[in-house]
C-alpha cells in the first residue's frame, strides 16, 4: 500500500512539476533583486535548521534506544 502511494507521489511530481515547484521561481526573483542579500541569506539559514532538526531527533531517539538495549 505505501509503495503505491509513493509511486503514485512521484508520477504526480514528474509529470507535473509546476504543482511541485509552486512558488519558488517568485520567490527567487524576489530574493535575487535584492541588493544587500539580507532576506537570501535569512531564508538559507532557516532552510539549513529545517534540515538538521530531523537529523538531531533521530540521532537523539537512536542514542537513547541504544542506551536502552545496553541496558
Amino acid at each position: 500500500m505505501l509503495k503505491k502511494e509513493i509511486l503514485i507521489v512521484l508520477f504526480v511530481a514528474f509529470t507535473f512539476p509546476e504543482a511541485v515547484e509552486a512558488q519558488c521561481s517568485m520567490c527567487r526573483a524576489v530574493l535575487e533583486s535584492e541588493e544587500g542579500q539580507n532576506t537570501a541569506k535569512g531564508i538559507n539559514d532557516g532552510i539549513v535548521y529545517l534540515m538538521a532538526i530531523p537529523y538531531i531527533l533521530v540521532f537523539l531517539v537512536g542514542w537513547r534506544v541504544f542506551k536502552i538495549m545496553k541496558e
